[in-house]
């Protein structure tokens, strides 16, 4: 028997978050606070005390990752090596298809909050209730969005005990599956344009995906930063 339900439990954050609420959802890479609609990505924000700079990220596999953004062949092929051949996470930065239906369909400041230029940032591969959540979105035709459960420049959560009382305060329902799996990196996804192959942020498994990068496209990425 498993001791897990993803579907039934990815079917009810889909319900709540359609329906206009928040749902604190896991990742490999640590909790999120997701949503559907611009109220609630809205306080999601200010929860979070987020920089106005900062952008949404989206809920995708690769399905979505096909729909909704234009890549070469080398793009497409990085994208991949990374998340299928490896079965690694990642922050997927690429340029998106503007004019898709389901870009078309958010309103104009989620989707000002959520794109920068033509580029759309997309969280892959992320764990078995990423996966079940991704295929609900692209079926129901609802979009995801959100960031990390957390207070803004406080540290990714891996468990749901760690999260500030703020956080967990303005959820409707929180999924809780205990500790995420690279709980050891201390931080969310490694965020990388495959395009431009600029690393924007050094997250999880950065080094499985530089060694993959070079060795597979013989392309250096800029090294995590020595603190």
């Amino acid at each position: 028997m498993t001791v897990l339900n993803l579907r039934a439990d990815a079917e009810q954050a889909m319900d709540v978050m359609a329906g206009g609420g928040i749902a604190i959802l896991p990742n490999d890479v640590g909790y999120s606070l997701i949503a559907a609609h611009r109220p609630a990505l809205r306080r999601i924000f200010e929860t979070k005390k987020r920089a106005p700079s900062k952008l949404n990220a989206m809920l995708g596999d690769d399905a979505l990752h096909r729909e909704l953004h234009v890549v070469s062949a080398r793009g497409r092929a990085i994208v991949q090596a990374i998340t299928q051949d490896y079965d690694l996470p990642l922050g997927l930065i690429a340029p998106c298809r503007t004019d898709h239906p389901l870009l078309r369909a958010l309103d104009a400041d989620t989707f000002e909050r959520s794109t920068k230029g033509d580029t759309l940032l997309m969280l892959l591969n992320a764990g078995p209730f990423h996966r079940e959540i991704t295929r609900l979105s692209l079926e129901r035709q609802t979009l995801l969005f959100g960031s990390s459960a957390n207070l803004s420049m406080h540290g990714t959560k891996f468990r749901v005990e760690d999260m500030e009382p703020e956080i967990t305060a303005i959820a409707d329902l929180v999924v809780d599956y205990g500790l995420m799996k690279y709980h050891t990196w201390k931080a969310s996804s490694t965020l990388l344009n495959c395009e431009t192959l600029e690393v924007v942020r050094h997250g999880s498994c950065f080094e499985n995906i530089a060694d993959i990068v070079q060795r597979h496209f013989g392309v250096t990425l800029t090294p995590r930063p020595v603190h």
